[in-house]
């Protein structure tokens, strides 16, 4: 079995036992969960230090995925998914599949169809949405790249990844994208 599989797997197995993992997104570096399951979601948010009403992304692997976290999907957003040319979060209604502590005051989560290889393979295997946040205390600097990350949250995680550690390629965070009242899909965040 190759490297790359091997730490697939390992970090599965972490999220199947509803526990934390420290991991590279198409973006940043992130903490993840399972998005069904409270008590993961709580437990990374203690790790971060992150407040209750203020949720974090939940990386998904495809459209049907997405709609199992929606309320309401746009019929513009096939269209939309097709068109971007950049991680994109997703605002929109959200369904009862999603753990409490990732829906905001408003009712909405974030949602992102994952297109990093090692994100995409562990989602799908996995089943469920996989919890998203930037792997810092609430407050800090945004992690980049692995060296970044501070020792306390590496120290905290159940698992972390070992995949894309030594990679110094900066990305920035996702572009934002919410549901608008008109069901129209309006930019937040370029």
């Amino acid at each position: 079995m190759n490297f790359f599989r091997q730490e697939v797997d390992a970090a599965v197995d972490i999220l199947l036992m509803q526990q934390i993992i420290l991991y590279p997104t198409d973006t940043v570096w992130g903490l993840g969960c399972d998005a069904e399951v409270p008590r993961a979601v709580e437990k990374l948010y203690k790790l971060k230090g992150r407040p209750e009403g203020k949720p974090s992304i939940v990386l998904v692997a495809d459209l049907a995925m997405l709609a199992r976290y929606a309320a309401a999907v746009p019929p513009e957003l096939e269209a939309a998914l097709a068109a971007q040319t950049r991680p994109t979060t997703y605002i929109l209604p959200a369904s009862r599949a999603v753990a409490a502590g990732l829906v905001a005051p408003d009712g909405t989560v974030g949602l992102r169809i994952v297109q990093d290889e090692f994100c995409h393979k562990v989602v799908r295997r996995m089943g469920h949405g996989l919890v998203s946040t930037s792997a810092n205390k609430a407050g800090e600097p945004t992690p980049a790249v692995y060296a970044e990350v501070d020792p306390a949250i590496v120290r905290g995680a159940d698992y972390v990844v070992n995949w894309r550690q030594d990679d110094a390629t900066r990305t920035t965070p996702s572009r934002v994208v919410r549901l608008g009242p008109s069901g129209t899909l309006e930019v937040v965040r370029e």
